[in-house]
């Protein structure tokens, strides 16, 4: 299918979303982005991008073979809670090394990439709702205003306010688990930087460095039941964070000691959407996939499925055929993903005899526990 000068919508400016206005303006499409924030401002805090989400990028054109801009990790050390004594080591997968970037950092990668490349970005845009007809979606702004395009693509993010026209409504279910995120200055530099995870029963703090280890990113999960707010920027006490782990010791006891500002936000579940698209829309990213940050990999699966999206349009002869044949090659690798993401949360946080079971297994196994999920950062959307 040709979509030279179609008009697509994407909802939401995060990364699934400008990476998908990226593909499909790199295959002929007139592309506009509808961000509802009023800027492309500094949000959130560190991320990995795995060897699957790299090769993305890279044919996206949005960064080089040998990345600048995201800190090369080289494994991941994990600790027990009390000292930091070192359970195991996990080398970089075989499929390729990960890179931390701060969100912000490659944020404005991709949205310098997407204006170079033509794609219109439009700020403050707050989408009121989504209307189908025959040949084309209409999508009513907040204001008002009206605006229609041969496809529309949802990528508004796990809370997404179009998913429901597809799904119906559906009711998220609390994990009891809550997430500290932060990030502090950082002046100790690691010939080989790694990130760490240091486990404690009913509790876990990952760790790795951003920006040439300038900062050091801190990501905290505890089992909770009396916080169940789920916006992400909601602003925590540093305090507070440090009586909750304070039988963290070793490396992590230090970082925590030096946050002077953090957020938190409570974890609920949704399902992998049953449907992703239909007629003139489709879901993309979290909007279609929420998953607990437990597997790294809710950046990696958005720049999948934007790749994938695109690249339905060359194979399949309609809009009905390419929106079709893109769910059915991204929703399985998307449901397993989610479930080994979810299986890990219960992993971290094993208590008494369980759990050191759990660190003699890792001691002897460890070096080659990334084998397990080799199916995940080996995966090539572009090949």
């Amino acid at each position: 299918m040709n979509i030279d000068d179609l008009k697509f919508s994407v909802i939401g400016g995060g990364i699934g979303g400008l990476a998908a206005a990226l593909a499909l303006r790199q295959r002929g499409a007139q592309v506009a982005v509808l961000e509802q924030a009023p800027a492309m401002t500094e949000v959130g805090a560190g991320l990995q991008i795995s060897a699957n989400g790299m090769a993305v990028l890279r044919a996206l054109n949005v960064v080089g073979q040998v990345p600048e801009d995201g800190q090369l990790s080289h494994g991941t050390i994990l600790r027990d809670h009390r000292n930091g004594r070192i359970v195991s080591r996990i080398p970089a997968p075989v499929a390729g090394p990960t890179f931390y970037y701060h969100r912000a950092d490659l944020l404005d990668l991709l949205y310098r990439a997407a204006l170079d490349a033509g794609v219109t970005i439009r700020l403050g845009a707050q989408v009121a709702q989504v209307l189908q007809h025959p040949a084309e979606a209409e999508i009513v702004l907040n204001d008002g205003e009206r605006l229609r395009c041969d496809c529309a693509i949802a990528a508004d993010g796990g809370r997404s306010a179009i998913r429901p026209i597809l799904n119906g409504p559906e009711a998220p279910r609390f994990t009891h688990q809550i997430a500290w995120r932060a990030t502090i200055p950082w002046s100790h530099r690691d010939e080989t930087p790694n990130a760490s995870l240091t486990m404690g029963p009913g509790r876990h703090v990952v760790t790795y460095p951003l920006r040439d280890q300038r900062l050091m990113n801190v990501v905290a999960i505890e089992e909770r039941s009396d916080w169940q707010e789920e916006g992400w920027r909601l602003q925590g006490n540093p305090n507070d964070l440090r009586a909750r782990f304070a039988d963290f010791g070793g490396p992590v006891g230090a970082i925590l000691s030096q946050v002077n500002e953090t957020h938190l936000w409570a974890l609920f579940l949704r399902p992998v959407a049953q449907n992703w698209q239909a007629g003139r829309l489709a879901l993309l990213g979290d909007a279609a996939h929420p998953t607990l940050p437990f597997m790294a990999q809710g950046a990696c699966l958005a720049l999948e499925d934007a790749w994938i999206l695109a690249r339905s349009f060359e194979d399949q002869a309609d809009m009905t055929q390419a929106l079709a044949a893109y769910e059915t090659h991204r929703r399985p690798r998307a449901k397993r993903v989610v479930a080994a993401a979810g299986a890990n949360a219960r992993n971290f946080h094993l208590r008494g005899p369980m759990r050191l079971a759990a660190q003699m297994a890792l001691m002897a196994v460890g070096p080659r526990l990334s084998r397990k999920y080799e199916w995940i950062y080996d995966y090539d959307a572009t090949a």
